[in-house]
């Protein structure tokens, strides 16, 4: 609890990960009290500034914080934030809400946060917080989906829904082998019907339905070989992947996607993976919105 708090509450920390992929955040002053107002500006990767004084309405200790956002000298505040934080199985439970003034002011928010990639600010705090309690660099994504837990599970379970919308857009996929359980693997090609054509393999150590599975994931050749990335010659050569879903409603599932690399690994592989989160986070909006499109198929 003291580490999440700390993340949020101490300036220092907050720059690392506060705002979504690309941005940066310079803090003027920071009044952590009732009544306080944080004064910061993020910086958009293009080169815009965004001014920004946050007020502070509650604020308890490890607990409990409600504040307004999206708001300077010269705009109204967009919404009102209340964040609790608690204790859940030795793990820190965040739950956030945003109060609007309409359900019409509510959705096009959404539709905001969405274009402006504003989830991937959490996905920013879990690295950061992989990195400050267990000094491991990871990738994170996180996504709501309107379907069951037990639909979900399905789709990441099922080389015929995974061929569908896993490979990268623009790309097709067909499993050469498929055998999705504890100890079995598959082997697959993904190709863009031009140009570039990749092999890879997965072996599953985990599989906890309806909720958790883990796999490695390796580039190979043709013959089953294993390789490297066919555009990225020092990316590790094997990745651990960490598929987590979590129930939000009776109709709908969190997926969160941790991935880091595994094994002997170097520091220039490190530092490629590393350097690549903006394009992975890419590249999975894509293939999140192909799931999208098949399940609402």
């Amino acid at each position: 609890m003291k580490v999440v708090w700390d993340a949020w509450t101490d300036a220092e920390q907050v720059a690392k990960w506060w705002g979504p992929r690309g941005f940066s955040l310079t803090t003027h002053a920071k009044d952590l009290r009732p009544g306080g107002v944080w004064h910061y500006t993020m910086h958009g990767p293009d080169g815009t500034d965004y001014p920004n004084k946050t007020k502070y309405y509650e604020v308890v200790e490890r607990a409990k914080l409600v504040y307004d956002h999206g708001g300077n000298d010269e705009r109204a505040p967009m919404f009102r934030v209340t964040v609790v934080f608690s204790e859940l199985g030795g793990k820190t439970k965040m739950d956030m809400r945003m109060a609007l003034p309409t359900p019409e002011a509510a959705e096009e928010t959404r539709k905001f946060i969405k274009k402006a990639d504003g989830n991937s600010t959490w996905d920013r705090l879990a690295e950061y917080i992989a990195k400050e309690t267990a000094q491991k660099d990871s990738f994170f994504i996180n996504r709501s989906f309107a379907a069951p837990i037990e639909t979900m599970y399905e789709m990441w379970t099922k080389p015929e829904h995974l061929s569908k919308w896993l490979p990268p857009t623009g790309f097709t996929m067909q499993f050469l082998k498929a055998d999705i359980r504890v100890g079995g693997a598959t082997f697959y090609v993904m190709t863009n019907g031009a140009d570039v054509t990749m092999y890879g393999s997965s072996k599953y150590l985990e599989l906890e339905r309806p909720s958790r599975m883990v796999h490695t994931q390796q580039f190979c050749d043709k013959d089953e070989k294993v390789s490297r990335h066919p555009l990225a010659p020092t990316w590790p050569e094997t990745m651990l992947v960490v598929v987590t879903l979590a129930e939000e409603g009776p109709n709908e599932t969190r997926v969160t996607v941790e991935s880091q690399a595994h094994g002997a690994t170097t520091r220039e592989e490190l530092e490629t993976f590393v350097g690549a989160r903006g394009s992975m986070t890419g590249g999975w909006i894509g293939t999140f919105d192909k799931l999208d499109d098949v399940l609402a198929g």
